[in-house]
């Protein structure tokens, strides 16, 4: 029921430490432990931090200075690779939207039960935010606060696009079923699978990630979206 596979903390793969593998005497590592990071790594390494800094329970409002002190560049290095704080966000915003989005399609592809396609996609969705902790301040908000307002527009889109997709699958099984308003029930029952994930990863960012996502999901998932739909 759940999916095999799903990302692992933060954005993109693990970038290698400077010097690795290189031969010579002391000199020639001191040079490589100075090598500059290679293009598109220093953004990866920003996103990353950025992550790690929001998987700390209670965190506060995270500065450019303290992103800048954790990487120890300058926060004139960090403008460097992005133009502002709300471009970082929305780098760690997109990097949900890649994951969870392309798990999705291919859950489309592979799932033909509709209902089990709709538990499946629940399921990943917590997963995933049980699995990026840092990942799921920004997906619920409340990394967002005194960020950019289309931040939140923008996560806000995302979660209109998991309702969607669920409405999709709900309409396809209550079409099989013969219900009487397929439509009607699908959107109400899209409406409610998205605030039941919405509040779990809510609850799981509010207990200081205590209270996980998946915790009792089997049951939730069996009364939410049952085999045998009336």
């Amino acid at each position: 029921m759940t999916p095999s596979t799903v990302p692992d903390s933060a954005p993109s793969a693990a970038v290698s430490s400077a010097g690795a593998g290189t031969a010579g005497g002391p000199d020639t590592v001191a040079q490589a432990g100075r090598k500059r990071p290679k293009p598109g790594e220093r953004r990866v390494q920003i996103l990353q931090a950025l992550a790690a800094m929001l998987e700390q329970p209670g965190a506060e409002r995270i500065t450019t200075a303290a992103l800048a002190s954790r990487l120890e560049v300058s926060e004139a290095a960090l403008y460097r690779h992005f133009a502002s704080k709300a471009q970082m966000f929305e780098g760690l915003i997109e990097f949900i939207e890649q994951a969870v989005f392309g798990m999705v399609n291919q859950l489309g592809e592979r799932e033909p039960d509709a209902v089990l396609r709709s538990r499946k996609l629940v399921a990943l969705l917590l997963q995933f935010g049980e699995k990026n902790p840092g990942m799921t301040r920004v997906m619920v908000g409340d990394a967002l606060v005194f960020e950019n307002e289309r931040l939140q527009q923008r996560m806000n889109l995302f979660f209109d696009k998991i309702e969607s997709n669920l409405r999709q699958n709900l309409r396809e099984a209550a079409v099989l079923t013969a219900a009487a308003t397929p439509t009607v029930d699908a959107q109400a029952d899209a409406s409610l699978v998205t605030a039941f994930c919405v509040g779990r990863l809510q609850r799981f960012a509010r207990s200081g990630f205590r209270r996980l996502p998946s915790e009792s999901l089997e049951h939730s998932l069996a009364v939410l979206l049952p085999a045998e739909r009336a």
